[in-house]
């Protein structure tokens, strides 16, 4: 009997993934339709197809835009004042974290948690000394992320 109440629940599991979809790509349809309508009531254009394709591929041309992709990770990065502090404390020298704790006076966790996330971008490198973690600012990344944002901007 369990049997056939899981094959009819993955049947009407199925059908409803399936209706989902087409749903999406319906109002998907119906969005395109009116955003054709707003573009060429906002703007003076004689085939809403062709320009509402051209906007599509601007679109998709910055999407992919590589300075974007590495603005959006610098931007995350540097997201928190600690992190930018941090920054701005390693452009001097290396530091061990229970430096940076005494400096940011911040617990070793919080201090690891912000380091985690600059050495994940690439803009802050470490190495071992011993018992101690020492980290340092990687100036040619922090250049390239700068460079990008200069691009852009």
């Amino acid at each position: 009997m369990s049997i056939w109440i899981n094959i009819y629940i993955h049947i009407d599991i199925y059908k409803y993934r399936a209706f989902i979809t087409h749903l999406v790509v319906w109002i998907n349809l119906e969005r395109v339709k009116i955003v054709k309508q707003m573009i060429c009531s906002c703007d003076q254009c004689g085939d809403s197809s062709k320009f509402f394709e051209e906007l599509q591929d601007l679109g998709n041309n910055l999407k992919f835009n590589q300075s974007f992709i590495d603005l959006s990770i610098f931007a995350s990065a540097i997201s928190s004042k600690e992190r930018l502090i941090i920054i701005n404390i390693l452009k001097d020298r290396d530091r061990c974290v229970c430096e940076l704790e005494a400096i940011l006076d911040k617990s070793q966790s919080t201090i690891s948690h912000h380091l985690r996330k600059l050495e994940s971008t690439g803009l802050v490198g470490s190495y071992k000394k011993g018992n101690f973690s020492y980290y340092h600012l990687i100036s040619e990344k922090l250049n390239k992320y700068l460079e990008s944002f200069r691009q852009v901007f």
